[in-house]
């Protein structure tokens, strides 16, 4: 077959050996940075790329470049109209990590409805400040809004319904009702998920419609008593509203699985407050979404060089 595909990143056995065993040469890269790849990707047909970014300056490098698969949902870091112009499929594996996701977005949501942040943080200094002073909440009967209900915010909803008892809303102007879970309710107006809800999710993508799609107007319709959940991706909130929303107490907490800046900046403002657990974008690093996402990739790539419609090509390719 004589196909060369780059790896700046080591990806799970799974999609390796799907790959070896079709005759695919697999290139180990040098590194993730951008002037790794240019190093490395000009005799390659193929990459999946993990965390490293496919910018204009690396698609202008790859004159053999014909597929470039995502290991994950996201795909912001690929520049898509370089790849458009380039002549380059761009595929992602959008069911790889739905239901690590959604089982985070669970975790935040009980992480925060029991303030467990504030309790850690007391409980030897203060014991019963810790165990009979800081609010907390149970999720039975309460609102969950979602925002983007495809494949991860589908198994948020299910969970939350049959798992919690929970009344589960939705905003999503790419879904109609029947395409949504059964017991979902789709609801046309954005601000209505702030207003009605007791926990905010967000599951859409980051795209130039959703840079900062939530902001001070978003934090002051939620109740003083809600909390917000962000396991998508961090340029879709405003962080400073964010935080003069968790510092003013107007909602109250917090549960983000990334910031704008990775990796973190150890002096953002947030790590200062108890109401707010920040994890390193840890959704989808689990045994079995990566185990998954290297095999899907590995399967775009193979069906894009073998001539067949892929699987999973990101909206637009």
């Amino acid at each position: 077959m004589g196909y060369k595909i780059l790896l700046p990143q080591e990806i799970m056995k799974e999609g390796r050996e799907y790959l070896e065993s079709r005759g695919y040469e697999l290139i180990d890269g040098s590194g993730m940075e951008e002037e790794d790849i240019i190093r490395d990707i000009p005799d390659c047909d193929g990459i999946i790329v993990r965390l490293s970014k496919m910018t204009d300056a690396v698609f202008a490098a790859a004159p053999k470049l014909k597929v470039v698969a995502r290991h994950g949902a996201g795909y912001d870091t690929v520049d898509l109209e370089s790849a458009k112009k380039h002549g380059v499929m761009v595929l992602n594996a959008p069911i790889a990590n739905s239901m690590s996701v959604a089982e985070l977005a669970i975790f935040y949501m009980l992480y925060c409805s029991r303030n467990f942040k504030m309790v850690e943080n007391h409980m030897l200094d203060d014991y019963y400040f810790a165990k009979l002073k800081t609010s907390k909440v149970e999720l039975d009967g309460k609102t969950l809004g979602i925002v983007g209900i495809g494949n991860i915010g589908s198994r948020v909803a299910k969970k939350a319904l049959h798992g919690f008892n929970m009344k589960v809303i939705a905003y999503d102007p790419y879904k109609t009702q029947e395409q949504i879970p059964e017991g979902v309710e789709l609801v046309n107006d954005f601000d209505t998920i702030f207003k009605e809800s007791d926990f905010v999710s967000m599951h859409c993508p980051a795209t130039k419609e959703t840079i900062d799609f939530v902001g001070q107007r978003q934090f002051d319709l939620m109740k003083k008593t809600a909390y917000f959940i962000n396991t998508a991706r961090g340029k879709i909130v405003d962080e400073a509203a964010l935080y003069d929303a968790l510092v003013s107490h107007s909602i109250a907490g917090a549960g983000v699985d990334v910031l704008k800046e990775e990796p973190f900046d150890p002096n953002h403002p947030v790590f200062t407050l108890e109401n707010i657990v920040v994890a390193p974008h840890i959704g989808a690093a689990t045994k079995e979404a990566t185990d998954r996402a290297s095999l899907h990739s590995a399967i775009g790539i193979d069906e894009v060089l073998s001539g067949n419609k892929p699987s999973w090509p990101v909206p637009g390719f």
